[in-house]
């Protein structure tokens, strides 16, 4: 059974939680997480998920190899949206590099931080679908999530999303 949120209580803040990958909408969720995050007097939270089973099957020279460059790679993705975050809404972003599954770990993290509320995704824009997210999310891929989940339409401007958040 899920814990309770303590994101309420005094001594806590509520948490955006955000998830940084290489998709377009991205940035729109981290958008409207800064705001929103900024607006409420919370915090943001990125989460980037190293989904690595090839690495698996690697010679161990290679997989820390692999690991690395994949960590670097997401330290950056991070660090770019987390100075989008400061000059949207002055905030400043909490950072986590995990690996796994992305829903697994997700989940995980919700589990651990009582002070994450609320998880913020964005949907994609072209004729692939709604993004990786959102379809994982939509398949029943993350029951159990013990936060309610914002979706953000990914064709909304900056401006909408100011508006809105």
């Amino acid at each position: 059974m899920p814990r309770r949120r303590q994101s309420h209580e005094p001594g806590h803040r509520r948490k955006f939680l955000v998830v940084i990958d290489d998709t377009p909408e991205c940035d729109r969720a981290v958008h409207y997480a800064a705001r929103r995050a900024a607006r409420t007097g919370g915090a943001l939270v990125m989460l980037s998920v190293l989904e690595l089973a090839e690495v698996q099957s690697q010679w161990l020279g290679v997989a820390d190899l692999m690991r690395a460059e994949a960590t670097d790679k997401a330290e950056q993705r991070q660090e770019h949206f987390a100075a989008r975050a400061r000059a949207l809404a002055g905030i400043d972003c909490e950072r986590i590099v995990a690996e796994g599954g992305i829903g697994e770990e997700i989940m995980k993290l919700v589990e651990a931080d009582q002070d994450i509320a609320i998880l913020v995704l964005a949907t994609g824009t072209g004729k692939e679908g709604p993004g990786p997210l959102v379809s994982a999310l939509a398949s029943g891929g993350w029951t159990g999530l013990s936060v309610p989940i914002t979706i953000v339409p990914g064709g909304l401007s900056d401006e909408d999303i100011d508006a809105l958040a």
